[in-house]
Parts: C-alpha cells; structure tokens; sequence
C-alpha cells in the first residue's frame, strides 16, 4: 500500500500518529506524511518522506498567539470560535490542494489524516481516496445522550440539566462553532459541495470518513444512543519511541534527573506529577506554581513538566529537594511510581496516566479541556476542579481526596487493564488495511454520510 499521512504541526496531534506511521513503514509499505516544516526533523529520523504545507498556514503549539495576538487576549467560547475558524477551518481549502498536488508525485491509495484538518468529504469525494481519520482526542461526534462539546458537561441526569444542555447546545451552534461552520461551508462551495443544514462541523469526521481510528477506550467516553460502527477505538496511540527523543516539544522525551528521582528516592510517602502541556505553559502560576505551593512542605515528590517554558526559573524559585522541574519529562517511565497525575486535561497524557492505572487532578477549560476532565470526573478516575487557575488549597484537598481513598486509584487500575490489552498501534493499522482492501475489492465508494 501507498499510505500518505496527514496532520496538523501541533505537537498533539503528530505524535500520536508517529507509532502508525512506523508501523506501516516497518510492514513494507510506502509511507508518506503530509504536515508542517517543522517536523521535517523528526520524519526524517523516523525515515517517513516529508511532504510540507505549500499554501497551507503551519500552526504549532509554539506560533499561535505570535501568529494572532488577539489570541492571547480570548477566554472561554471567545477562544474557541477564534480558534475554530482561524486554525482549523481556514486551512481546508489550502490542505486539500497541497494534497492534489501530493498526489502527482505520490500516489497513495489511501489518506489517514488527523480529524482537525476537515478535508475528508474533499478527499473522498473529489479526490476519490478512501479517508481514514485519527481522533487524538475525546470522541466529538454528537449524539443526544452526549452533552455539548466545549461547556465541560457531563451527562444530564435531571430535567433541568437536559434544558440547560438544550440551551448550550444552541448557543454552541449559534455562536460558538458558527464561524467554522460557516467558512467550512464556503469552501465546499467551491467544489460543487453542500452540507445539511445543523450538522456540526465535528461530525464531518465521522460522516466523511470511510473509518474513524478513536484514541482512548468506549469506557472513556460517555454514554451513547447511536453507535457508529465506523469507530474503532484503540486505546492510548502513544508516540512512537524507538529514537531516544521525538524532538523538544513532545511531552515524552528523557528526562534523566526526574526518572532518577522517581525510580530510586524511596523517601517519600507519595509522588505527584504535574504538567500544563505543551501549548498552554506560559503562565505557569495556572497549575504548576500552585501544585508546588500546595506540596512543598509535605512528604511528597514533586515533579514538574514545564513544557519547555520558564524551567530556571521555577527551579530558582523552588530549590528543595523534594521538587524536581524538567523541560519535559519520560512519563512512560515516571508513571509506574507515581501516585497523583496533576495536569489541565490534554487527552495524551489522560491516557498515558490512565494506562498506567494514575488516578488525576484536573483542572483546565480551554481547547477541549473541559470536555475531556469532564469525561474523568464521569469516569470516577480524578478529580475536577473545573476551573483554569486552581487555588492551591483546591489543588492540596483534591490530591489528598484522591490519595485518602483508594476506589480512586481502584478505578483507574480498572481502567488500566483496558489499555493494556490494546496494541494501538497494530489496531490502527489493521482498521487501514482494511478500509484500502475494501476500497479495492469494492471501488471507493463514498462513506456513509447519512449519520
């Protein structure tokens, strides 16, 4: 097979798709990957050809408010329908012609691409290819048991949090989402295209796509009344990690004074781990600086992901032996000694903790945040303290509430033997073979976009 990948530059949703890629590579067949000329680096330390955005708008967790200024200045629906149209929606039409052109000197039978580029009817339709989309992140695909993206619900359980939902969801369509829907719309247009009236923009993962590669588990998710059997979830896609290190804005490369301190520094009675990702790290008093605040001075192992940003000076400002900063930090190996993860909810490092049975804290609203600590409070798997800046004695009562009762960890440890038995990576693949073998015994076809 000829496999053209294709994602966004960001750091969250590249990664996950690395294991595919070699996994595809390592089993003969010809891979490409279609993104950013940031990641030239790293395709070419995992031997995948690099095909870069031509007219495309490169978006990192590094440029966004350089790119937009006003960005920096947005909280909450504002900063969502900022980013809705601005960094996702507007590049449809560029990505889909960079594709076309991808497609003369590489002629791919299928395309598996990251669920936020939103070409898959232009891929499927116009171009003709099968699309396989991964879904880095929470499960978006709308469904009336499901609340409405973006407001950090969960389920509704009574009359009134069904009409409070009923409003949300309005003002999520209305206001929200609208700007996307809009210049998503526009753009079909100039192909010829139209979409159904009220369909969110998030379904078009899930109509258009002849299959959807779900990063996570269906306990992970809340309940549903219509199954889409075009999902397939396959437990935490994790970056590939035969290289020692994927680059310096991965949450997963060595830090060898942190694994020192977790695998041998028996002295203290718990470890904590706490992060704010890779994108939101600027400001590091949201999470990291109350987190320290609030354990400093008791008997725990602190350790600090900094994303990168600001590591002096916290460890400057924080110089004990029981807190150790990182750029960033090999969670794979921190994890099976830890005991609380604290972060602001980024889905791959929900998953890796969860795969390692680490019960969380969370505390983060922004770019889906709140969708997916609302997913671990529904689960019974962390605390969630449903706000950006958490006080640090919020932070201290939400870690001891977690580590004073053991069905919290119980539960994660559930959860854990979910992830254990997926090979991720394996599964991904073999939901590709099966769409491109399909695809050729049967013609493309167009997917069922009638959900």
């Amino acid at each position: 097979m000829k496999i053209l990948l294709a994602s966004q530059a960001i750091a969250g949703h590249f990664n996950p798709m690395t294991g595919i890629a070699v996994r595809l590579r390592d089993e003969g067949h010809e891979v490409g990957w279609y993104t950013g000329r940031t990641l030239a680096g790293k395709l070419g330390a995992l031997g995948i050809r690099h095909y870069p955005f031509d007219r495309a708008i490169e978006h990192t967790g590094d440029n966004l408010n350089e790119l937009y200024p006003q960005r920096a200045r947005l909280k909450g629906p504002m900063a969502i329908r900022f980013d809705g149209e601005r960094i996702f929606a507007s590049n449809v039409t560029s990505f889909f012609e960079d594709i076309r052109d991808v497609h003369q000197c590489f002629p791919f039978d299928a395309v598996v691409m990251d669920n936020s580029m939103f070409i898959q009817r232009l891929v499927a339709v116009v171009l003709g290819k099968p699309v396989v989309s991964v879904v880095a992140i929470a499960n978006m695909e709308s469904d009336p048991l499901v609340p409405p993206m973006f407001f950090g619900f969960t389920p509704a359980r009574t009359p009134a949090h069904k009409i409070l939902h009923a409003g949300a969801r309005l003002v999520s369509d209305q206001f929200v989402t609208k700007p996307a829907r809009t210049s998503y719309v526009r753009q079909l247009q100039g192909y010829g295209l139209s979409t159904r009236r009220g369909t969110p923009i998030t379904d078009e993962t899930y109509r258009w796509s002849h299959a959807v590669i779900q990063t996570g588990t269906a306990s992970l998710d809340f309940p549903r009344r219509n199954v889409n059997p075009k999902v397939h979830y396959v437990g935490a896609l994790l970056p590939h990690r035969a290289e020692s290190d994927l680059g310096p804005d991965t949450a997963t490369a060595p830090a060898a004074d942190a694994r020192q301190a977790t695998a041998s520094d028996r002295s203290y009675a718990r470890t904590v781990v706490v992060t704010q990702g890779t994108v939101d790290n600027r400001d590091p008093a949201k999470l990291m600086i109350p987190t320290i605040e609030a354990l400093k001075d008791t008997d725990t192992r602190i350790i600090v992901a900094t994303g990168g940003r600001g590591t002096d000076e916290l460890r400057r400002r924080y110089p004990l032996r029981n807190v150790v900063v990182e750029d960033y930090v090999d969670f794979a190996r921190v994890f099976p000694s830890t005991d609380v993860f604290v972060t602001n909810g980024g889905f791959g490092g929900v998953l890796l903790s969860l795969s390692h049975g680490v019960p969380l804290v969370t505390a983060g609203l922004n770019e889906g945040k709140s969708d997916v600590n609302a997913r671990v409070e529904y689960a019974g798997v962390g605390v969630n303290l449903k706000t950006e800046t958490p006080s640090s004695a919020a932070l201290r009562s939400a870690v001891d509430t977690v580590l004073g009762d053991p069905s919290w960890r119980a539960r994660a440890q559930a959860m854990r033997g979910q992830f254990e038995v997926e090979d991720s990576a394996g599964a991904a693949v073999e939901v590709i073979k099966a769409v491109v073998a399909t695809a050729g015994t049967r013609g493309t076809g167009t997917p069922d976009a009638g959900r």
